[in-house]
């Protein structure tokens, strides 16, 4: 699988960044035995509390980003709640790793940042495959 980094400061890259920094995150490799989809962040939050706050720094990469958009402060403080919460509940052994599957607070942020550039750089938007 090949992750493509755009290095432009426009709206469509930035978009294809943050994309692509989910999808790593959340969806990148099947759960073995099922068709369930999960990333590095429910990997790396394996590792006791040190992990966590690994995918807690690669999931503000995505609130980074959309500051630079220009989103509003309260959905900039809203993106880093949900990391936030998925850091918190992630440091707890084995409920935490349960959570991580489940809660994909990276997926979150990132309908939020879609939201935003869909309504304000309606350029960017692609039909999702």
């Amino acid at each position: 699988m090949r992750f493509d980094f755009p290095t432009g400061n426009d709206p469509q890259s930035v978009r294809r960044r943050i994309e692509a920094m989910e999808m790593i995150l959340e969806r990148s490799m099947v759960l073995p035995g099922t068709n369930y989809r999960i990333g590095l962040d429910t990997i790396v939050g394996l590792v006791p509390v040190i992990g966590d706050i690994i995918t807690a720094a690669m999931g503000s990469y995505l609130v980074w980003e959309a500051r630079n958009l220009g989103l509003p402060k309260w959905k900039l403080w809203h993106m880093m709640g949900r990391i936030g919460l998925d850091t918190a509940v992630g440091s707890v052994p084995v409920v935490g790793d349960a959570f991580d599957i489940v809660y994909r607070s990276n997926s979150r942020n990132l309908k939020t940042v879609k939201k935003h550039l869909d309504k304000h750089h309606p350029e960017t938007k692609v039909i999702d495959q």
